[in-house]
């Protein structure tokens, strides 16, 4: 004999309940299905900053963008063969050595600038040697070990200028190269003497009381472009409208950035907001750090400076790190900002 069920009112209303959310579900599978996931490695710098307040805030997810990051040194080589999408860090001699090589990776904007009062990357002396006298100034850096990020980096141009106050040259220091988050360390067991360290490495350094800024807010090599957004040649040739979408994600979180931006600290309107987003995305989990650190600028119209890169690319080749016939504007591609400034107009700081 068949056995008659009957649903009872609030048995109707909670299967009404089940299906609405298994609809519910099955939405929200379908919109991670149509989500396209972007590659992007990162530098564990300061100047991360828009990627992580353009996924924080949704920005990415508005244009269908899904990002996975990977922590690396050297980001050309995997931007190059296709295993990472987009990158963000220093312009380096192995970019155009990249380029002159056929690599079509291609600087697409502004992700870390020193415009006045914002030098990010200070050159830090180990706090023993300044209270001992024994490095007072430049000229003082005669012998001593310094840490860069990497060998051929921006920031060799910058220690390059420094070096010159004091009549020395790279050639007389000894360098070496190792992320910005290993300085601190080496800073404070006597590994190294000196580096030139991006924030907030620079001021967990200083906190410490392991090492001193050497350099004050303005630097010593003014509006210098130290860190870029990078596009593979894959991204640009296979998903140029993701690309586009990107970009406009990006620029969007950048103009947050801009707007925390205030006298030479994190101290602008929306300021704890993005503190926030840095506090939660970063191994810096105080957010005292950041309201202290010197940050970096970035252009909330997206490009990068190009006085200053011919500027480094000349250094590179002085040094000897250029390999072929290259120049800036062989890997400089502005037209995914000249798109995003068509949607998004330009920028206009919050009241």
């Amino acid at each position: 004999m068949t056995a008659l069920v009957r649903i009872r009112p609030q048995g109707r209303a909670g299967l009404c309940a089940l299906l609405l959310t298994a609809g519910m579900a099955c939405a929200s599978a379908a919109i991670a299905a149509d989500m396209t996931t972007v590659r992007v490695g990162i530098a564990q710098a300061a100047s991360d900053a828009p990627f992580f307040i353009a996924e924080k805030k949704g920005y990415f997810a508005e244009e269908g963008i899904k990002v996975t990051f990977t922590s690396l040194t050297n980001m050309v080589p995997p931007l190059a063969t296709g295993q990472l999408d987009v990158g963000g860090t220093s312009t380096s001699a192995g970019l155009y050595n990249a380029a002159a090589r056929g690599m079509n990776v291609k600087i697409v904007a502004d992700k870390g600038s020193t415009p006045a009062n914002y030098d990010y990357q200070p050159i830090l002396v180990r706090k023993d040697l300044i209270d001992s006298g024994k490095v007072k100034n430049w000229g003082d850096f005669k012998g001593l070990k310094v840490a860069g990020f990497n060998n051929g980096s921006a920031s060799l141009s910058t220690l390059n200028d420094a070096l010159a106050l004091g009549g020395l040259k790279l050639s007389d220091i000894n360098l070496v190269f190792m992320p910005f988050p290993e300085h601190v360390l080496a800073l404070s067991n006597g590994a190294i003497d000196a580096s030139i360290t991006t924030e907030p490495s620079a001021t967990t350094a200083e906190e410490k009381g392991v090492a001193v800024r050497f350099t004050d807010k303005k630097g010593v090599y003014p509006d210098h472009q130290l860190a870029v957004l990078l596009y593979g040649p894959d991204f640009i040739k296979n998903n140029p409208e993701v690309a586009k979408k990107f970009m406009r994600a990006y620029m969007r979180a950048a103009r947050d950035y801009n707007d925390a931006l205030k006298d030479g600290k994190i101290a602008g309107p929306n300021a704890d907001e993005v503190i926030g987003i840095l506090t939660e995305s970063t191994k810096i989990k105080n957010a005292a750090v950041y309201r202290k650190i010197t940050p970096n600028g970035i252009n909330p119209d997206g490009y990068a400076n190009l006085p200053s890169m011919k500027k480094d690319l000349a250094f590179y080749k002085t040094q000897g790190l250029i390999e072929g016939n290259v120049e800036v504007e062989d890997v400089l591609d502005n037209s995914f900002v000249d798109a995003a400034l068509k949607d998004l107009g330009p920028y206009k700081r919050a009241q």
